[in-house]
């Protein structure tokens, strides 16, 4: 009777909570089935998947577990863990029909999985020992026989078959260089690493396999045991990482990193056990044919001697079969073939292709964006002209970020609307004028424009919200869901549904945006003031990340890169991963791979102690302003990419911000990076501002009068501090002034292949700078312009410059 009670307790508490938290969820997105309200289009398969295929995998694996692994509270809670990453990883691959991007995803949903098992779990043992003392009956826990000789070839398995499988697991911003993960690496250290993480991973699945098979048996034994196996090598690697990495380095993310690894782990042994259960079901037959006589220390040698052996063997093979490395990525793409005078990804670097390494280093302008309006008396930009440009130059800058708006350039879809696109052009002529390059940006900010709308009932914990900016109305399917934000305006479930809309291409609205681009690019094709093109601002995860965040926001990014060329532009393209990197300072991206086109530069937003969630939350510090610089290098080697910040700033009060900038500041001159701030102006009106006494941004407006207020020159100073606009070569060096010291104070050093006369070093301020050259450079010349100094020379071999 117990068997079939248990099983039916189970289900029914999985069941319930299902339920309950797509009831008391207020986004759709913190339950494991989410209801975000609304209504899907019964046309469209994505929208039903997580339930069509999420809630009966679920349940039956549920079932499954308690009746095999149900008589204990950890072997059960370890079963609906496991039901619940299958479950993910079949929605998943549903929905997309790729099934290493599935079972990758299925490790996203561990922070929501291991609370419910343990709830389900609790609920069974509770209800069964209610019921034994009522009736008199034994509870005690059972041990299920299992042969523990199978328990080597199963772990063995587990760890040799790894480098084959792991695909996206234990990449991204948590991959330190000496954490050992089965991807084979590169050279010696990348082979010796993950030798090292094969071993671990055999240890671990020992452990989990002499654990789980004597208690649940069968298949499933051996699964959950390969289930405890990924989460016990997660914690390995997380130990690892807090010594090769750099331990709580003013932040928690050693504790963040440890969680994923783990994550990873899990979904690595919920959607690979299979393969050590084969394993242990076979041996186990082998095993019953065999004596007891025949378990001799002979044999026991045997046994160690394989398991070294297919180690072995699977080393040598992952390494001849194993993916490229970034580097080598890169080098397979081949040189672009960009004009003279275009900027292009050189080397691993933005470079001008004349041999000079560029710092792209400047603002956001947010001036031609269509903002919501919440009052018409209160305008929402301020007016964009040449003198934006000219002040600007003054401080050095040579990059903006000009954010444009879909719903203004495309109103009506299939035409851009001629106006705004002469207003786009203006201000790449102004910005040319001024020696300043511009990146034009796709802004969006909660997807569009349009507010909540009037006679929505928001669910507990969300609240009405204002509209920002993004995408045409014609663009947009909120599907009924309401447009009521949660902890910010990038967590709406009206929101996220128009993004999910997006990356599926409902009536082709991803594809109008691929061609918009398209057209766009090809406007500005033959202008070599336009640095590039940014595809998308801060791209939202909708409802089912990674399959959004990764391959989705891949096939758009590919998508639009084609287009873009297809129209003749040869400018670069610069790549964002989702707003999960603003608001947690760290994200996983579009995968390796996902364009073969040269010219592209990985674009993360760093607000690390700024917008991300731990800040905004009061919550301690996740990833600090230093570390995220570290997190993005990562994964932008692992594309293959140069980095490159397009959005930075916004920490608080002024003197908070001056602390925060100047420590970004130093981090970013010791890596040799270039950014844009957020932002240059922001009008009063401006959804992002709210309506207060002063406009927010550089240079300020008093609400009251509209006129200007003062400018924060105490940022201004910092941002406007000496750098090396253009160096010869590559840069191999570079230390400056910052707040508290002389921004005009500069030390950099470089090396150049062939002799160049491509030096151009600013350096701000009234007096003359007095330099000091240690070789390898010539003909330096100053030269006073509005607001500092232009230096210019020629570089050879090694050269460095100082100002004194």
């Amino acid at each position: 009777m117990r068997q079939v009670r248990r099983p039916i307790v189970a289900v029914s508490a999985t069941a319930v909570l299902l339920v309950i938290q797509a009831l008391i969820d207020p986004t759709g997105l913190l339950a494991l089935v989410g209801w975000p309200g609304g209504m899907p289009q019964a046309e469209l398969w994505w929208p039903i998947a997580r339930y069509v295929v999420f809630v009966p995998v679920m349940l039956a694996v549920v079932w499954w577990s308690a009746v095999r692994a149900g008589d204990r509270f950890w072997t059960l809670t370890a079963g609906v863990v496991l039901a619940a990453l299958l479950a993910q990883a079949a929605a998943c691959l549903a929905m997309t029909g790729d099934l290493a991007l599935s079972a990758w995803a299925a490790g996203y949903i561990t922070a929501k999985a291991v609370p419910s098992a343990l709830i389900v779990a609790g609920v069974v043992r509770v209800v069964e020992r209610i019921v034994a003392r009522r009736r008199g009956l034994d509870s005690a826990f059972r041990a299920a026989p299992a042969d523990g000789r199978s328990i080597w070839p199963a772990a063995v398995a587990f760890g040799a078959a790894a480098p084959l499988l792991a695909g996206s697991w234990w990449t991204g911003a948590t991959s330190a260089p000496g954490i050992p993960t089965p991807h084979p690496g590169s050279g010696l250290p990348g082979i010796v690493g993950m030798v090292v993480a094969i071993a671990l991973l055999i240890g671990a699945a020992w452990l989990g396999l002499r654990w789980m098979r004597p208690r649940v048996p069968g298949l499933l034994g051996a699964w959950l045991g390969a289930l405890v196996a990924g989460g016990l090598f997660g914690l390995a690697q997380g130990v690892i990482g807090l010594v090769v990495d750099d331990g709580f380095r003013g932040d928690l993310w050693p504790l963040m990193a440890t969680y994923v690894h783990v994550a990873d782990g899990l979904a690595f042994g919920a959607c690979t056990g299979w393969l050590p259960g084969a394993v242990a079901l076979v041996a186990d037959r082998v095993l019953a044919k065999r004596t007891a006589s025949d378990a001799t220390p002979a044999t026991v040698a045997v046994a160690a001697g394989a398991a070294v052996a297919v180690v072995a063997v699977a080393a040598l093979t992952a390494s001849l079969i194993a993916p490229a490395s970034a580097a080598a990525v890169a080098a397979g793409r081949g040189e672009s073939s960009v004009p003279a005078g275009f900027l292009r990804v050189e080397d691993g670097v933005i470079a001008d292709g004349e041999g000079h390494q560029v710092l792209l280093r400047g603002v956001n302008v947010n001036q031609l964006v269509d903002f919501y309006q919440a009052r018409p008396e209160v305008p929402v930009t301020r007016e964009l002209t040449e003198q934006d440009f000219a002040d600007m130059a003054t401080y050095g800058f040579n990059v903006v970020r000009l954010g444009l708006s879909w719903s203004a350039l495309e109103p009506t879809q299939g035409s851009l609307d001629p106006e705004y696109l002469a207003t786009v052009k203006q201000a790449v002529a102004w910005g040319e004028e001024h020696g300043i390059r511009t990146v034009l940006d796709m802004h969006q900010d909660g997807w569009s424009n349009l507010p909540t709308a009037e006679g929505t009932v928001c669910r507990p914990g969300t609240d009405p919200m204002w509209g920002y900016d993004g995408a045409p109305e014609w663009a947009t399917h909120w599907d009924g869901t309401p447009r009521c934000s949660f902890t910010g305006r990038d967590i709406s479930p009206a929101g996220d549904r128009a993004f999910e809309h997006f990356w599926f291409d409902t009536d082709g609205i991803r594809q109008a945006l691929v061609r918009t681009w398209g057209e766009l690019a090809g406007e500005f094709a033959d202008e070599q003031a336009v640095a590039g093109f940014d595809l998308l601002n801060e791209p939202g995860f909708g409802e089912t990340a990674p399959v959004t965040t990764s391959l989705k926001l891949g096939e758009f990014s590919a998508d639009a890169i084609e287009a873009i060329r297809e129209a003749g532009a040869p400018q670069i393209v610069f790549v964002e991963p989702s707003i999960l990197w603003s608001g947690l300072g760290f994200d996983s991206g579009p995968r390796p791979g996902f364009t073969d086109d040269a010219n592209v530069v990985f674009s993360p937003h760093l607000y690390a102690e700024s917008i991300t969630m731990d800040a905004s939350l009061g919550l301690p510090t996740i990833v600090s302003t230093e570390r995220q610089f570290e997190l993005g290098q990562r994964v932008a080697d692992e594309l293959g990419m140069p980095m490159w910040s397009g959005e930075y700033g916004y920490w608080g009060d002024d003197a908070s911000t001056a602390a925060h900038l100047s420590r970004y500041a130093a981090e970013e001159d010791a890596r040799m990076l270039g950014s844009a701030y957020w932002v240059w102006k922001q009008a009063c009106g401006d959804p992002q501002n709210g309506i207060q006494e002063l406009g927010n941004g550089l240079l300020s407006e008093d609400c009251a009068t509209g006129d200007d207020a003062p400018r924060k020159d105490h940022l201004l100073d910092i941002l406007s501090r000496a750098y090396p606009q253009e160096a010869p070569g590559v840069l191999t060096s570079l230390e400056a002034g910052v707040a508290g010291g002389d921004r005009a104070e500069l030390a950099f050093t470089g090396v150049v292949d062939e002799p160049t006369c491509g030096l151009r070093v600013w350096i701000p301020g009234e007096a003359e700078p007095r330099l000091s050259e240690q070789g390898g450079l010539s003909r330096v010349e100053l030269e006073q312009v509005e607001g500092g100094w232009i230096v210019s020379g020629c570089a050879d071999g090694e050269y460095a410059l100082t100002t004194e």
